[in-house]
């Protein structure tokens, strides 16, 4: 079931150039992770596409409706530090490769 999770997150990676960090794809529960330097900073899964932000950057995106809180499963905790957009379909591009620089960016420092 996560294969096609692994390969869709591989092919939404390419939109990005980042040179000074090495982006690896792996298996991830029933989804896949997007890893920056060995750390977690993204996934896919029947949830969505998830981006771990700072707990301001969070609360702003999902205050406005553009996220949701990111929770695997029902009865699940919510993961602190995470946006989750359900229908990642519904985001352009330029909106993904945004959102993940700026995970690779939080995630790093």
């Amino acid at each position: 079931m996560a294969h096609p999770y692994l390969e869709q997150l591989q092919s939404l990676i390419h939109i990005i150039n980042r040179d000074d960090v090495d982006l690896n794809c792996k298996h991830f529960f029933s989804g896949a992770a997007l890893y920056a330097n060995g750390n977690i900073c993204a996934s896919l899964s029947p949830a969505g596409l998830a981006f771990k932000l700072g707990k301001q950057r969070c609360k702003e995106l999902i205050q406005s409706q553009v996220a949701i809180p990111l929770c695997y499963f029902e009865g699940a905790p919510t993961k602190s530090n995470y946006a989750l957009f359900p229908d990642p379909d519904e985001l352009s591009d330029s909106s993904i490769g945004a959102y993940f620089n700026e995970c690779i960016d939080y995630t790093l420092n």
